[in-house]
């Protein structure tokens, strides 16, 4: 199987033992971010520093003058990626003989959010998320397409991953997140990722839910969630909490807006790629589902992206539904988390990698080299030297 390893700039630049020694892990590939989210990362074995903090969502190249005079437009990084450090990191790791590919983070955007609030998913209660650009806005699915054709089509980049590419919700590693004293299961957090902005409010209206009552309706629906009551998993919980047809027009409003989304991004990367560049997406098989790995419909997303990235640490049963679409052309990846202390399972990679395989991944993706432990490493190596 094809292994990818995961990398920010920061972990490169500045450290030239890092592209051999991630070369050495036995991947063929690194996926380099190339527009990310705040962030506070560990870089245990970088001669310069041992944490890096990335205050606000930016590029982490220069970017592009087109982008003057916009109201939606990244920010440049700060000090913790100067200049074009994308491109000093791709042609170390490129110099190391790894296939280099960017990693784009689209719909998941502090930095915006702080910029332009009325960009941002608004919830029933009116309060706005400003981590979660608005992907039914104009002018939101405009920039999301030109910073993806952008932040994809680096020079040296023979492919790109595009993560949220979707809704994003409710669930947020935010600084000191305090959201976890309500367990909200997968019903509740569909409910608190509903949006009220005025562009869904117009989307809900033209499938004949009433704005105002389906507000209300999300409000009476949760209040007995607030004291206690469990929300219930699965759209059969959503189902119940909000009644089947109110639920059925949110969904068909927010699954035709990412699809739709999801062709143009795809169509804005491929326009301004070389032949051959791959387009993959991280996506989890289930179209309701907000966040990272953004909901899609297996069919539908096969048909317009080359593969997708799919999480799997806790178990590779997300893959079977892309498998099921039979499209030998697409590429499956799973992705698996090799960091112990965040979860991961380094020391089981070799078996978790099998499994997979057995379900229809070809490739495999590993969260996070730069990251991880020394220990972890090894483990990684021991795995990837068995298959």
């Amino acid at each position: 199987m094809k292994a990818a390893a995961f990398l920010y700039p920061w972990d490169v630049n500045g450290d030239p033992e890092a592209p051999g020694r991630v070369a050495a892990l036995g991947v063929r590939q690194a996926t380099l971010a190339s527009a990310y989210h705040s962030t506070r990362a560990l870089t245990p074995r970088h001669p310069r520093h041992r944490v890096v903090t990335a205050w606000h969502s930016a590029v982490l190249y220069p970017p592009g003058a087109h982008w003057e005079g916009r109201a939606l437009r990244p920010r440049p990084a700060g000090d913790w990626a100067p200049g074009d450090a994308w491109g000093e990191a791709a042609a170390a790791l490129a110099g190391a003989g790894l296939d280099v590919h960017s990693w784009v983070v689209l719909a998941h955007n502090s930095g915006l959010g702080a910029d332009r609030p009325d960009a941002c998913v608004v919830n029933a209660y009116g309060d706005r998320y400003p981590w979660a650009p608005c992907v039914a806005q104009p002018a939101t699915r405009a920039y999301l397409a030109a910073l993806a054709a952008e932040a994809a089509v680096r020079p040296g980049a023979s492919g790109t991953e595009l993560e949220s590419l979707g809704w994003y919700g409710l669930a947020h590693l935010h600084a000191h997140d305090k959201i976890a004293g309500v367990a909200l299961a997968d019903a509740g957090h569909y409910l608190m990722s509903l949006c009220f902005c005025p562009a869904c409010e117009a989307g809900y209206g033209a499938r004949g839910a009433d704005p105002r009552e389906l507000a209300a309706a999300v409000r009476a629906a949760l209040a007995p969630v607030w004291r206690g009551a469990p929300s219930g998993g699965g759209w059969a919980g959503v189902r119940r909490l909000l009644g089947g047809d109110r639920a059925a027009r949110t969904r068909a409003w927010r699954d035709e807006t990412a699809r739709t989304l999801q062709e143009t991004v795809v169509a804005a990367v491929r326009a301004a790629a070389p032949a051959g560049f791959r387009v993959l997406l991280h996506a989890d098989p289930v179209s309701y589902h907000c966040g990272a790995d953004a909901g899609v419909d297996p069919a539908h997303i096969l048909s317009v992206a080359d593969g997708v990235v799919v999480p799997c640490t806790g178990g590779a049963g997300l893959l079977a539904p892309f498998a099921e679409q039979g499209r030998a052309d697409a590429v499956l990846a799973a992705n698996l988390t090799v960091v112990s202390g965040l979860g991961g399972r380094p020391h089981a990679l070799a078996r978790d990698a099998a499994l997979a395989r057995d379900l229809g991944a070809a490739e495999l993706r590993l969260y996070h080299a730069g990251l991880a432990s020394d220990e972890d490493l090894a483990a990684v190596r021991a795995a990837l030297a068995h298959l």
